[in-house]
């Protein structure tokens, strides 16, 4: 059990964060868009964002407002809203490649004033309500930290399988684009030799015919 307990700690200590907070300026004509790559269906995804004032005025009070857009890698808008201060978006993902969520700023020009937008991005295992679980389970303490370890652990195994799959993938189409390429340079060589062949004996009959050899 000793033993099973620090294999769980050393690899929920190298483990990506699941759980990501970024802070940035808006632009003022344009949009500017956070997201991350999602290669399963299923994962849950979180996002807490608000907006303030980043020359940090002392004489505002007032938090800024922002429309917010959440696009699927196809186009599909899972969240879009407008003149918000703060709030919350989640969904499941359903289709594979990068979510994003974009904020561009309402038509106030905020008199001049830089606006700074901060977003947590939770996937997968940080989405999950670890005070429920303890509550419904009747865990707590060392007990409750195994199984927040369990969880992780399972999650680098899902990812590592994962990461596997793209590679074995990218060698199959690796492979296959090489076997066409020798294909193709070996039906060129082959066509060249024909038309070599063909002319060499085009050639030979003209000059009989001309007899000049």
């Amino acid at each position: 059990m000793k033993l099973q307990f620090w294999a769980l700690m050393l690899a929920a200590a190298v483990v990506v964060p699941a759980a990501r907070g970024v802070w940035f300026d808006l632009p003022k004509t344009e949009l500017r868009c956070v997201g991350e790559e999602v290669r399963n269906g299923g994962v849950v995804v979180m996002g807490n964002y608000y907006s303030f004032y980043g020359d940090r005025d002392q004489n505002t009070t007032l938090n800024p407002s922002i429309s917010v857009q959440v696009v699927s890698p196809y186009g599909s808008k899972l969240y879009n809203k407008e003149k918000m201060t703060h709030g919350d978006f989640a969904f499941t993902t359903t289709e594979t490649g990068t979510y994003l969520a974009c904020f561009g700023l309402d038509g106030d020009d905020h008199s001049g004033k830089t606006v700074t937008v901060g977003i947590d991005w939770k996937t997968g295992i940080a989405t999950k309500d670890w005070e429920s679980v303890a509550k419904k389970e009747k865990i707590e303490g060392l007990e409750l930290e195994l199984r927040k370890l369990e969880v992780a652990v399972r999650g680098i195994r899902d990812r590592m399988i994962n990461m596997m799959s793209r590679q074995i993938s990218m060698i199959v189409k690796s492979n296959r684009t090489s076997d066409r390429v020798d294909w193709y340079g070996t039906m060129s060589l082959g066509f060249c030799i024909v038309v070599a062949i063909l002319q060499v004996w085009y050639l030979r009959r003209y000059f009989h015919k001309k007899k000049l050899i």
